[in-house]
């Protein structure tokens, strides 16, 4: 089973470490177990299933203004997965601010940099001119329909709005009554790095020139040349009272962007047809899985942020960068591949979104790129990836010794590889993640060498922006080298492939060195203990997300605690992400009261780094990671699926009494249904979508636990030693487990116990 490798070659890498030990036996499998009997038949019965339920579920998790919001970070934000806008105060004027940005809007000079030469760029901002002084708006971010709504009241009336972006096309439908009068104006942005608010440009530098100009009968348009080539173009229609705007980009081209933008507006359609279209694709964007927990506030985050990726990021897009398509000032303007890009993607996979994967079709896409960015000496069968690139992957890979960033792409590779455990998608495999990782881990092999002691080292290598630069051994690359084998292993039998390497690959993990450790747990590397505060995890990599020494294994637990707990006891440097990945390290521990304390460090606005009013995240400048991350750790609190085992309701804290999960994909491609009510696990139900085997941690107590399939037969299980229960269950299947009498099945919100105010400026 593709998955096992997650745990089982951790117990090599420490020094006396034996297998691990079998987990208890849950009092509910084993003797306890039963089958039902052949008319048993059950159906969920889904209160989520129409589109009333929807649409009152989800205005509870709306975002609402009572208040202009004057910063990116507080007002209303709107996207596709390419073109995005954010709404706030015009600085310095009485006027509503619509930024237009877009992922694929790049500079194109790789010699300076991902920082200027190929970051991303500006493009402008629209502003809605009142002729009053604006005295107080009222708007509603709509998740259900992905639509900004409300008014906006000034001294001489009143303005009615409503916007949307859908595919491609900025939308705002504006009315006036009163004195008002509706008056759009755009303002083109200069096209240079957003970077210049921390340092200067690059010697040789030359400015972007300046835009032109250029009308076609009701359709203006704002057209910027690129020194290094392509073109941006804008293109805007005023209609009655509806705006249309669209951004094209081109390279090499220097006219086809004006030529696809033109288009573009001049064949869109109008408002109300838009937005059918439009709804009907966020609707059915939602129905794809369900969860409902008591915390008001922080159901009605997770729910934002589903709508935050998907209007960030869609396969077959663009990356997305720091930011994601909305661009701000900042000194990130790209994708960071060492730790952000990775965070980003995370929530995918359980909400059931694969169709937001940009990050696979990106490295399937760019595959050339990314054996050209390793030096040309390794090129035969290497590939890697720096710090920080463009939406090409475009940015050269340190080699190990140099004291640089080796292990990025491994990394990012761990996301696709997710995506293909939790859809079984055999040609994800064999495209993307075996070639791919091969000459990824074939990058480091080049390198590692024996030591005295008879094991394998890797020469001086970064831990991901930790001050200190081990000598050898660096913990991350570590990590990523046992996965990275261990899974090329498993991915060559899974595919037929009679690799040549194969033999390597179990040499490696034979003899690679075991992770560095010190009194206080894991370090950065070999001779240089985790001693300065420091926001990344990547010395903790093996534990999580890679799961390779983990919580079931007993012998790594005293390890496993006193790293995280040293990692959080040295604080000065610690961001937002140091909170989520804490709590989901404590969420894999089973400890969901301290994973819930931990998650809500984000929100305390009292820190340095909290998150904002709109769910967005800042520090320097924007960073998407963060958010998005916290609603995987929320997941992680759920269900988890990893080592081949799928975890029910793993680390719910005391105070959820009642959750309802609905639809959660898992490794395996498995969908999950469970409802828990008054502290206790009520069912669970799995279907398989592609037929894998399915190891169960399934939390059930009170009784005798029935396993009965979709047609009212008895499932086959059995119990494994670990206390696993194994159901047989056929692709396209599904089993119900309950133990004592059955229950009610049903899928519906729960009552919140915690109340919270909604998220924007309420």
């Amino acid at each position: 089973m593709l998955g096992s490798v997650l745990g089982g070659t951790a117990a090599a890498a420490l020094p006396g470490v034996a297998e691990a030990a079998p987990a208890q036996v849950p009092d509910a499998v084993g003797e306890d177990l039963t089958a039902g009997s052949a008319d048993d038949r059950w159906k969920l019965r889904n209160r989520m299933g129409s589109d009333g339920a929807w649409t009152d579920f989800l205005r509870r998790q709306d975002l609402v203004w009572r208040r202009m919001p004057t910063l990116w970070h507080e007002g209303p934000f709107l996207g596709d997965g390419r073109l995005g806008s954010m709404v706030y105060k015009e600085p310095g004027a009485n006027s509503v601010r619509f930024t237009v940005q877009h992922g694929e809007v790049q500079d194109h000079r790789p010699e300076f940099g991902s920082g200027w030469g190929t970051c991303r760029l500006p493009v402008g901002h629209l502003t809605l001119d009142p002729v009053g002084t604006i005295g107080t708006v009222d708007w509603r971010l709509s998740l259900w329909n992905a639509e900004l709504t409300g008014t906006i009241t000034t001294d001489k009336g009143t303005l009615t709005l409503s916007a949307l972006i859908h595919d491609g096309i900025l939308a705002a439908r504006v009315t006036a009554d009163g004195d008002e009068e509706v008056r759009w104006t755009f303002h083109p942005e200069e096209a240079v790095s957003p970077r210049k608010i921390s340092e200067a440009p690059p010697t040789g530098y030359v400015a972007n020139p300046p835009w032109t100009t250029r009308t076609t009968g009701d359709v203006e348009q704002v057209l910027q040349p690129l020194v290094g080539g392509g073109q941006t173009a804008t293109a805007h229609r005023r209609s009655g009272d509806t705006l249309l705007l669209n951004v094209a980009h081109s390279h090499p081209s220097d006219t086809r962007a004006g030529e696809a933008s033109l288009k573009k507006i001049q064949r869109a359609a109008p408002y109300a047809a838009l937005r059918r279209e439009h709804t009907r694709w966020w609707h059915a964007f939602y129905r794809r899985s369900f969860v409902s927990i008591p915390d008001e506030r922080l159901q009605s985050f997770h729910w934002i942020q589903l709508y935050k990726i998907a209007s960030a990021s869609r396969e077959g897009g663009p990356p997305m960068a720091t930011c994601g398509p909305w661009l701000e000032p900042t000194p990130w303007p790209a994708v960071w591949w060492n730790l952000n890009i990775q965070l980003e993607y995370w929530l995918i996979h359980g909400s059931n979104h694969l169709e937001l994967d940009s990050l696979a079709s990106t490295l399937r896409q760019n595959q050339e790129q990314l054996i050209a960015n390793v030096p040309a000496a390794y090129r035969a069968d290497s590939a890697g990836v720096g710090r920080s690139s463009d939406m090409f992957a475009n940015r050269g890979v340190p080699v190990p010794g140099s004291g640089g960033e080796a292990g990025n792409l491994t990394w990012a590779l761990h996301n696709v590889w997710l995506s293909y455990r939790h859809s079984m998608d055999e040609d994800l495999l064999r495209d993307t993640v075996y070639p791919l990782l091969r000459r990824a881990i074939n990058y480091y092999l080049h390198f590692l060498q024996p030591g005295d002691d008879g094991k394998l080292h890797l020469p001086s290598t970064l831990s991901p922006e930790y001050p200190v630069v081990p000598p050898k051994d660096t913990n991350y690359d570590l990590a990523l080298i046992r996965w990275g084998c261990g899974t090329l292993l498993e991915a060559s039998e899974r595919l037929g492939v009679d690799d040549p390497l194969v033999p390597r690959w179990q040499e490696v993990l034979a003899r690679l060195t075991p992770y560095p450790v010190d009194d206080n747990g894991f370090m950065i590397g070999a001779d240089t203990p985790y001693a300065q505060s420091h926001r990344h995890y990547s010395h903790l990599l093996m534990v999580y997300p890679l799961y390779l020494v983990n919580w079931e294994q007993p012998e790594q637990r005293e390890l496993i605690e006193k790293s995280v707990v040293h990692w959080h006891a040295l604080t000065g440097s610690h961001r937002g992400y140091s909170y989520t990945g804490a709590a989901s390290l404590y969420a894999m521990m089973g400890r969901g009261d301290t994973a819930l304390s931990y998650l809500k460090k984000f929100f305390d606005t009292s820190t340095r780094y909290p998150c904002r009013a709109n769910t967005h995240y800042t520090e320097a400048g924007p960073v998407i990671e963060t958010p998005l991350s916290a609603s995987q750790s929320l997941h992680d609190m759920l269900c988890q699926s990893w080592d081949g085992v799928v975890r029910v309701f793993p680390a719910v804290p005391d105070s959820w009494a009642d959750v309802t999960l609905h639809d959660f994909r898992t490794q395996g491609a498995f969908l999950v249904s469970a409802v828990r009510s008054g502290g206790v696990t009520r069912f669970v139900r799995v279907r398989s979508l592609a037929g894998e085997p399915l190891r169960l941690r399934h939390g059930l107590t009170g009784g005798r636990v029935t396993a009965v399939l979709d047609d009212g037969r008895p499932a086959r299980t059995h119990t494994t030693d670990d206390g696993v229960l194994a159901v047989e269950l056929p692709k396209g299947r599904e089993v119900l487990l309950y133990a004592g009498r059955r229950p009610d099945l049903v899928i519906a919100p729960v009552s919140p116990s915690e109340p919270g105010e909604p998220w924007g400026l309420p």
